[in-house]
């Protein structure tokens, strides 16, 4: 293929992706794009230092784990960015007001992404971790933004959002919060740890159960065991 091709072919495809009228379908295909880019920009540097760090095995396994829990990041966030920006579209097609975007369009397009993509279970029965790990992160910050927004003067609940009662509560919240979240997950980590999502389990045996054990100074210092 000449130069010349390619570059006509460039300049078709920009004609294109730049004309208004596929504005709209084309967010679909740049939202599944973003996803996996950066499903697996997150996903890659993580697992890669897990698995060497804590996953026993040959290197050829740790390889094909962190493969295929980058593949598996950047497939759910581009699915679901797909599911997501598609239902949105539609309902603003085809919604009460044709045109515009309705203020439930998002939340029902998120709940329908949310349960294809990440709300099924393996032929097995099973949860993917990478699946368990997603959800727990966007819960973890959609209940922190709940919180602020209950005290957030003129959109929060009644009382708490008083602008003296907002300011003292916002000051004091973190501490609290913060203490109790260490309280309770050592609390389950010393009674309870099975019911410990796994990665997060398998940091804390290392910090504060393999700290108890040592036969000298080799694996006091320079190694764990």
């Amino acid at each position: 293929m000449s130069a010349t091709t390619l570059q006509s072919l460039k300049v078709l495809a920009e004609s294109i992706i730049l004309d208004p009228k596929y504005h709209d379908i084309l967010t679909v295909v740049k939202g599944a794009r973003n996803g996996a880019v950066y499903g697996a920009k997150v996903r890659f540097p993580h697992a890669l230092v897990m698995i060497v760090l804590f996953r026993s095995g040959t290197f050829r396994e740790k390889v094909r784990l962190i493969f295929n829990a980058t593949k598996t990041h950047a497939l759910n966030l581009a699915k679901f960015a797909t599911i997501y920006k598609s239902t949105c579209l539609l309902l603003k097609l085809y919604g009460a007001t044709p045109g515009k975007e309705g203020p439930y369009d998002s939340f029902i397009a998120g709940l329908l992404g949310g349960y294809v993509v990440f709300g099924q279970r393996s032929r097995r029965g099973k949860i993917s971790s990478v699946s368990q790990q997603i959800v727990i992160y966007i819960f973890a910050r959609v209940a922190l933004a709940l919180a602020r927004l209950a005290v957030k003067p003129g959109y929060g609940l009644p009382g708490v959002s008083e602008p003296q009662k907002s300011a003292v509560i916002s000051h004091y919240a973190w501490p609290v919060f913060a203490s109790m979240s260490w309280a309770a997950v050592m609390h389950l980590f010393r009674w309870h740890a099975a019911e410990l999502q796994p990665s997060l389990r398998s940091s804390m045996v290392y910090i504060y159960q393999n700290s108890d054990d040592w036969d000298g100074l080799r694996n006091f210092i320079w190694h764990n065991k």
